[in-house]
């Protein structure tokens, strides 16, 4: 087409858009029942059609309606081709109202007349696809590498003046690309309205092409341009029946599309099933081909015949743009040859259109004719599957529309809120609130099911996240708070799940004064129910931390010591709760508390063999913190107290009442002394023995025996002779004390002294010494100085052995000096004078150990012994 036309008729639809913002409805009777808007698109032959959005004013129902504005025609030369086109219109809406079927046009309003107008109203449209592929092929234009074609240059400037005139769409809508899904279910559609036409309604279309095709708000692709269809015979479905061809002698706008007519209407005047099928090849190859036709005639019939005998070469360019699935049938659709094209009905059992995401999209479109059960089962479980492989354009344009208008349906209700809690969770803040808010306050404020109400409260979540503050306030809270006084378990387990979902949204005083009486209720009502107390647990364990110390204290307290039941769950919730008030020291939990009101409850559960191991270990540790906190604090009680008072002596322990470590014993003097013979265990005894060729004492005393158990200790003696042997770890001695009378000092009459342990020993070694009450004797000639003997009861004392000493070395031994002064054996053997036992020999018999205790007094620092006990070991 020449440059100037193509300008001229931009130019013309342009100034046509512009006369479009007038109402030119006014006059026509439809205008009593319709409130009628802007322009949207245009379709028909010629696309004489101008639709319009409008509602109807019965029931605000969403319509389009067309309107013809009968001066177009007007510019024909010959007077009658008005009137023609205006009969030829109004047979077309006849026809639609006749079929009614899911993929025709639905006309909602038949056509009403005036002396200006045609219109009638139908379902929601948003474009013609004759619009969209206008669109897309203007696109082209701007590539100087793609040269313009004729073919959709009208399409392309009505779509470009439709634009002008659109209202607002929303987001998803302001520029509309197919997704390969939407084509795929768009031609699907096509099919499955020609196969009606075919065969339950026996008639051809003979004029499928873009501007007979509309796209609907909801994203269906309806076939209406019913103005050119030819009726068939039963029995001649499989046959041609004659038609006219196109001619340049009939007006455009009183043919069909040229660029997508069978070759076989156009070559010998006849028709049949098939070429309608033809006309299905064509518009697919268009849709890939950037919206231009193959076939681009500009109403020439010329053209049209030289571009036919190429259309095989066309064709098979094209294919490598369809998808591979739908290559060979499009190809054999577009054949110039009717035989090899497939049916309508054969068209739609191709791979390409076996889709599980398309299986649940037709269902949706016939929702409406099936019953409660059908739709329920769809809603629940295929919808809901399906909606993954769905693109999101799709769920907006064509799945929210058909939920929107079920909700309103108690009967489904329930099941339509299955998927419509998926669009809640899907959509973004805007869509949200520009495309379902209003919805679902409706769904908030109208009486639903027990199930539907389960629903909304399970999923109160996800609501309140993407309602406005304002909305959750006024709409949803109360709601909330009335579900709890259902009568039903089920809603009342679900508000209190509600509330464990929502309560950052809940203010601290609806938390005190509504929700927590509202879930002690319901705790009440089913205490023996496990799921209601799982779920009231939770509640509490969520809203815990905005309540009060003593709401949490008086209340929750309570209602935890009522949990009877031996689940695991709600044994491990209640022990987190109690746990959380055990740490968090802002609820107070005192030591009396838990050791009265929590451990009792708590305890019992160990021997649960319900529990797991892990689930036992963290109740174990959680009462084993509790125990160690109730034992810190009594510690410190105790202690505490214990330093405030005196301890009186009764409550001493014997071992600290008896201890001389603690008593203030006075200087006292040894009365008497008495050594006993040493008893000598089995294996000193065979030491002696097999020593007896080297006297009594020579090798024992001297070190030589290391046999000896005490032969380590006198070789100490020997090198330290500054030692004391109180500074050696000894066996305890044997240190009797007799009495002396009361003059004497230190004296004790009518008892003996206290237990007193050696200071050499550890205090695992005390043990009492042996009291000798008889006063003991030593003769005097040994002692070299005067004592007196009180008693004869003492036992002799002194062996031969001793005796023989005494007769040949008493110089050594003994003193020279008394008693008295300071020169005794006592004094002797307290500053070393033991060493002059090693000039001992010959027959002595051996001292195997000498040992000297000696007491501290605890008033100095001086070492007194009271009494001195030397064993000799035969």
């Amino acid at each position: 087409m020449p440059a100037g036309t193509m300008f001229a008729k931009f130019k013309s639809t342009n100034v046509a858009a512009s006369s479009s913002t007038q109402n030119v409805a006014d006059g026509n009777p439809i205008t009593q029942y319709f409130e009628i808007g802007k322009p949207v698109a245009c379709a028909g032959p010629e696309l004489i059609w101008r639709i319009h959005d409008a509602y109807r004013k019965s029931d605000n129902k969403e319509c389009s309606v067309f309107i013809f504005e009968k001066k177009v025609a007007e510019k024909l030369h010959k007077p009658r081709r008005k009137e023609t086109i205006t009969e030829l219109l109004k047979s077309s809406v006849k026809t639609l109202e006749r079929f009614r079927h899911p993929r025709i046009l639905q006309i909602y309003h038949t056509v009403e007349e005036n002396a200006d107008t045609l219109a009638f109203a139908s379902e929601p449209i948003f474009a013609s696809l004759s619009n969209v592929l206008a669109f897309h092929e203007s696109k082209t234009y701007e590539n100087p590498n793609v040269p313009p074609t004729a073919g959709g240059t009208a399409g392309a400037g009505q779509a470009q003046a439709a634009a002008n005139t659109l209202p607002q769409r929303p987001a998803h809508a302001k520029e509309y690309n197919f997704l390969d899904m939407e084509l795929k279910y768009g031609f699907l559609q096509l099919t499955e309205a020609l196969a009606y036409l075919h065969y339950s309604g026996h008639v051809i279309h003979r004029n499928v092409c873009p501007s007979s095709i509309l796209i609907t708000k909801r994203g269906i692709w309806k076939l209406a341009g019913m103005e050119y269809v030819e009726r068939m015979n039963e029995n001649d479905l499989n046959s041609s029946i004659p038609c006219p061809p196109w001619s340049n002698r009939v007006s455009k706008m009183a043919q069909p599309n040229l660029d997508f007519m069978a070759p076989e209407t156009q070559s010998t005047s006849k028709c049949s099933l098939l070429s309608d099928m033809f006309s299905l090849g064509m518009v697919i190859c268009a849709v890939f081909n950037s919206g231009r036709p193959l076939i681009q005639a500009g109403n020439s019939t010329s053209n049209y015949a030289k571009q036919m005998e190429s259309l095989d070469d066309l064709v098979h360019k094209l294919m490598p743009r369809l998808p591979i699935a739908l290559q060979e049938a499009t190809s054999r659709m577009a054949s110039r040859d009717a035989t090899a094209r497939p049916t309508a009905q054969l068209l739609q059992l191709i791979k390409y259109f076996i889709d599980p995401a398309i299986s649940a999209l037709k269902f949706l479109d016939v929702v409406n004719m099936k019953d409660t059960q059908q739709k329920s089962q769809f809603y629940k479980t295929t919808l809901i599957e399906a909606m993954p492989l769905i693109p999101r354009k799709l769920w907006w344009q064509n799945i929210w529309p058909m939920l929107k208008s079920e909700i309103n349906n108690n009967e489904v209700l329930a099941a339509v809120l299955q998927p419509v809690m998926l669009f809640v969770q899907e959509a973004t803040h805007t869509e949200y609130d520009n495309l379902m808010s209003a919805t679902m306050k409706v769904v908030y404020n109208t009486p639903k099911s027990i199930q539907a109400s389960v629903t909304i409260l399970e999923n109160l979540h996800l609501i309140i996240e993407k309602t406005k503050p304002e909305d959750v306030t006024t709409d949803i809270m109360p709601m909330l708070f009335c579900s709890f006084d259902g009568s039903t378990i089920q809603v009342q387990s679900a508000a209190v799940v509600a509330v464990a979902n929502v309560f950052d949204s809940i203010d601290e005083l609806s938390i005190r004064r509504m929700v927590l009486p509202k879930v002690k209720l319901v705790f009440e009502k089913n205490i023996t129910d496990p799921k209601i107390v799982q779920n009231v647990l939770m509640c509490i364990e969520r809203v815990m931390d905005r309540m009060e110390r003593a709401q949490v204290m008086d209340e929750v307290l309570p209602l935890l010591a009522n949990v009877r039941i031996p689940d695991p769950d709600i044994i491990m919730r209640t022990v987190r709760i109690y746990h959380k008030l055990f740490v968090d020291k802002t609820y107070g939990l005192t030591v009396e508390t838990m050791a009265t009101n929590v451990l009792p409850l708590l305890i019992p559960h160990t021997v649960n063999p319900a529990l797991n191991f892990e689930q036992y270990c963290y109740l174990l540790e959680v009462l084993q913190q509790m125990l160690e906190a109730i034992d810190r604090q009594q510690r410190n009680k105790l202690k505490l107290d214990n330093l405030s008072m005196a301890s009186p002596e009764r409550h001493r322990t014997l071992r600290h009442q008896f201890s001389t470590d603690n008593m203030n014993a006075p200087p006292f003097n040894i009365p008497n002394l008495r050594i006993d013979q040493r008893k000598t265990s089995s294996a000193e005894d065979m030491a002696r023995k097999n020593s007896g060729g080297s006297g009594m004492l020579g090798g024992w005393w001297f070190g030589c025996s290391p046999s000896s158990p005490d032969s380590n200790f006198l070789r100490v003696g020997n090198v330290f002779p500054n030692r004391r042997l109180s500074d050696n770890t000894l066996m305890t001695p044997k240190i009797r004390i007799a009495p002396s009378c009361a003059s004497s000092p230190g004296g004790t009459p009518g008892s003996g002294l206290p237990t007193r342990r050696h200071s050499s020993i550890g205090p695992q070694e005390r043990r009492g010494s042996t009291i000798n009450l008889s006063p003991p004797t030593l003769a005097r000639s040994m002692i070299g100085g005067s004592m007196p003997n009180t008693s004869s009861s003492v036992p002799f004392l002194l062996s031969s052995s001793m005796q023989s000493i005494r007769s040949r070395r008493q110089s050594t031994v003994l003193s020279s000096g008394p008693l008295g002064s300071g020169s005794g054996i006592l004094q002797q053997l307290g500053s070393g004078m033991v060493r002059q036992l090693t000039s001992v020999s010959g027959t002595v018999s051996p001292v195997p150990l000498l040992r000297v205790n000696g007491t501290r007094n605890s008033n100095s620092n001086v070492r007194k012994c009271p009494s001195l006990n030397i064993t000799f070991s035969q």
